[in-house]
This record gives C-alpha cells, sequence and structure tokens, in this order.
C-alpha cells in the first residue's frame, strides 16, 4: 500500500523511542511527572526564593473580590478601580459596587448589539467568518475598558447590597448557555425577516425573552436605591433615594469615559504610535468605539508606574496563565523551565506568540503597586478578583519581565500622554478582523 509523503512513518517513531530511552535525563523527567505536577518539576525555586513581594509603592488597605466561575474580570476591575474613590468619600474601610448589576446591563446591552449584528450582516453567509466569528461569542462574559465606561455612563452604579450575587451572576455558565439559545434562534430570525423596520420590531421581541431570562437568573435591577450607612469613624450618614445613575455620579471619583486604552502590540501589521480597533467588538449600540492606542511597552509601564505613584491603582489586561503560580501568587516571564524538561526549543517572541495563536489577553486586573528602583519597576503589586485564597490574601506580586512579554494593555488618563500621543488618538483607527486576538479579552476570563 502506497504510503503518502507526509504520514506518520514507523521508523521514525521506532528512532523516537529509541533516542528516550537511550537519554537518563529524559528517563529522570519522565519519572518525575509520572509523580508530580510537570509545573512542580519545572518550578525555578530561584526565582521563587528570590521575588520579595514588598513594594515601594503600595495603595491597598482593602480586602480583594471574587469573580467566583463567572468571566467578569474586566468589570471587576473596573469597579476595583472605581470602588477606591468611593471608599473613601463614604470614609468606609471596604466598599463594593454591585458587581450583578453592571453585569445584568452589560448583558442586555451585548444582546442588543449582537442582533445588530446579525442585521447588519444578514446579507452574508451565515459560514462567512466574522458572522461565525460574532454567532460564537453571542453571550460571553468578558468585555473591554470601553465596554465598562459605556455601561456605566449609560446605566450608572449601585451598592452590592441594592443587588447582590445570584448563584448565576457567580457561576454564569447555565445563564450563557440559555442566552445563547435566545440569540441564536432571534439571529435566524432576523435573517430570514425583510426590511430593516421589520427586523427591528423581531428585535424587540427578542430583547424582551433576554430581558426576562436576565431578571430570573440575576434579579431585577433597582430603578432607585435608599441609601444611608456609617463610617468607619461610626458617623451614620443618610443620602435619602438615589437612581443608578444619581449613585454613580456622586460616588465615581474619576473620569471613567476620559480614559484611553494603551496595548502593546508588536506585529508588524499593527502600526505603533496609532489607533487600532476590532471589527464587531463592543456592547452598547451608539457608544464611542472600542479604540486601543499603540504604544511600546517603555510608554505603558511608565505610564502606569506614574499612576501608582500619583495614588491610583491601575486597569489592566494581560495573558494571565502564562508563567504563573496561583498558590504562591507569583508571575515571572521564567518561572518554569519547561525547555529544559522538555529538551525543546520554546522560545517565541511576543509578536510571534499573538501571530501564531499561542497568546492572547485573557484576563483583566488591577496594579495596587509598584517597587521603584532609581525610578525603574522591578516587580508589581496585582489586585486579582478570585477570592482571597491565591497568592496573599488575593494580591499576587508580578516581576517586571513578566510584564513586558504578558501584559497587553492598560486604561489611562488620556492627559497622561504625551501632545503628541494625544494627537494620535484622534486618528482612525485601523481596524483589525473581528477574530483577532486584540479582541480575546471580550470573551471571558
Amino acid at each position: 500500500m502506497a504510503v503518502d509523503a507526509g504520514a506518520l512513518v514507523r521508523g521514525d517513531i521506532e528512532l523516537w523511542g529509541k533516542q528516550f530511552g537511550q537519554e537518563p535525563s529524559y528517563r529522570r523527567m519522565q519519572n518525575a511527572v509520572a509523580q508530580a505536577s510537570v509545573d512542580d518539576v519545572a518550578l525555578d525555586r530561584e526565582i521563587v526564593v528570590r521575588t520579595d513581594r514588598s513594594v515601594s509603592h503600595l495603595l491597598d488597605d482593602w480586602k480583594v473580590t471574587n469573580q467566583k466561575r463567572s468571566g467578569r474580570c474586566w468589570l471587576f476591575a473596573g469597579l476595583n478601580l472605581l470602588r477606591v474613590g468611593a471608599a473613601k468619600k463614604m470614609n468606609l474601610t471596604d466598599f463594593e459596587f454591585s458587581q450583578n448589576h453592571t453585569m445584568f446591563w452589560d448583558k442586555l446591552e451585548r444582546a442588543n448589539y449582537f442582533l445588530e449584528a446579525m442585521i447588519e450582516t444578514a446579507g452574508r453567509d451565515v459560514d462567512d467568518r466574522t458572522v461565525a466569528h460574532v454567532m460564537a461569542s453571542a453571550a460571553d462574559d468578558g468585555g473591554q475598558w470601553n465596554m465598562f465606561a459605556a455601561v456605566v455612563a449609560k446605566h450608572g452604579l449601585v451598592p452590592k447590597t441594592a443587588m447582590p450575587e445570584t448563584e448565576s451572576s457567580s457561576d454564569t455558565s447555565r445563564l450563557n448557555a440559555s442566552l445563547r439559545t435566545v440569540l441564536h434562534q432571534g439571529a435566524k430570525t432576523l435573517r430570514e425577516t425583510s426590511g430593516v423596520a421589520q427586523q427591528r420590531e423581531r428585535k424587540r421581541e427578542i430583547l424582551g425573552v433576554v430581558h426576562r431570562v436576565l431578571c430570573i437568573h440575576l434579579g431585577t435591577p433597582p430603578e432607585r436605591i435608599y441609601w444611608q450607612w456609617t463610617d468607619k469613624d461610626r458617623e451614620f450618614h443618610r443620602d435619602g433615594e438615589l437612581t443608578p445613575l444619581e449613585f454613580a455620579e456622586k460616588y465615581v471619583t474619576i473620569p471613567a469615559d476620559d480614559y484611553v486604552c494603551l496595548v502593546d502590540d508588536p506585529r508588524s501589521s499593527s502600526p505603533r504610535n496609532q489607533t487600532l480597533t476590532v471589527d464587531y467588538l463592543g456592547n452598547v449600540v451608539g457608544a464611542p468605539q472600542v479604540v486601543y492606542l499603540n504604544v511600546d511597552m517603555a510608554t505603558i509601564k511608565q505610564i502606569a508606574a506614574d499612576t501608582i505613584v500619583s495614588g491610583e491603582p491601575v486597569w489592566f489586561g494581560c495573558d494571565v496563565g502564562q508563567m504563573m503560580r496561583r498558590d504562591l501568587g507569583i508571575w515571572d516571564a521564567e518561572l518554569y523551565d519547561l525547555a529544559g524538561v522538555y529538551d525543546a526549543r520554546l522560545d517565541l517572541d511576543k509578536a510571534s506568540r499573538l501571530a501564531y495563536h499561542e497568546t492572547q489577553m485573557t484576563h483583566a486586573m488591577l496594579f495596587t503597586g509598584v517597587d521603584l528602583v532609581d525610578n525603574r519597576p522591578r516587580r508589581w503589586r496585582v489586585e486579582n478578583s478570585w477570592g482571597d485564597e491565591g497568592g496573599v490574601d488575593g494580591f499576587y506580586t508580578m516581576n517586571d519581565n513578566w510584564f513586558d512579554e504578558h501584559v497587553f494593555e492598560i486604561a489611562c488618563r488620556r492627559d497622561q500622554l504625551s501632545p503628541e500621543l494625544q494627537a494620535a488618538l484622534d486618528q482612525p483607527p485601523v481596524v483589525l478582523p473581528a477574530w483577532d486576538p486584540m479582541g480575546a479579552l471580550a470573551h471571558g476570563s
């Protein structure tokens, strides 16, 4: 029987087996990994020992939050940033905005955004790559800073006590499955309906079902809240009735809608000092589009460090699972010597990892501290939203080499940019395709 030139052949398999059996180091690794996790075997203990968790500039004196089994990291990171000023204004030791409230409105707005995309692309084949990508991400949990700012600007905020967590907000899998079913059926309905006016009328009916599903799973968002509290000095305060927008206007102390996103995209297809956007990335129809300014990593680090030194945490996006140890709460670019374990070359650079699907943004968190030596960062303190069991009470330490390799994005005030970069923000963005890894954070983690 003829053998295909590209087929796996017995001779190679026998050779590889012989080579493996003759190399003692391979057998030692086999014995070790048979009894322990490969991460335990590859862990560089020297890096662990020398990673001091102290930092020269520390902001946090609060407890971490917990997104539990949901992909709401971007919402938690955004609300964690906003709660710092709110807690100070109310003289509270600890305070949380309702993550469930913000998620409810994101889910409803995102359903509308999805259905509008189905109307806009109704003339394309259902297997068109863009249509298929949008269809596959119909009910994802994730998002970007601009999407967070858009929800807050339109729907406001409430304290966590006004709309607490439910089983479905803490574990979104079943809710998302139901939403996908409703939205995919709705997409078929819209694609089979003629005329935009008729499509939008049908869309209203579909959104009514989405709203009902969300209320059943997450509760009904309050139209008004009655807010009173006792501060850390045991003084009583009463605001009385406030709408969510009024509550946000009173207690959000930073200009969230004036923040911009800086990214490090080193691919040749993404020019430096140029704005980028991703096709069909968003949640609120009519809100400003998700736009990134692609700058060098030195600029991102300097602005992040300066922001922390000035007393404000920094929202950022990264590829969280790379070279991290959750129980120790450490990220380091060389934390695991997997190349040594496997005797293999594993040295793709950041641009190649993006191009070859080895990396993408997967998680958003806050920088709440930085360790500066001669004004240069050597490590960063991170507030995660995975509860207090990992790291040190839920706070993690990131060595600066990890920042270079696996951090992609920060949000910062527009006025922190140089005049040249501020001018660059006003240029039309390069539009990346819907499936580009620069949009991956919107799919949840």
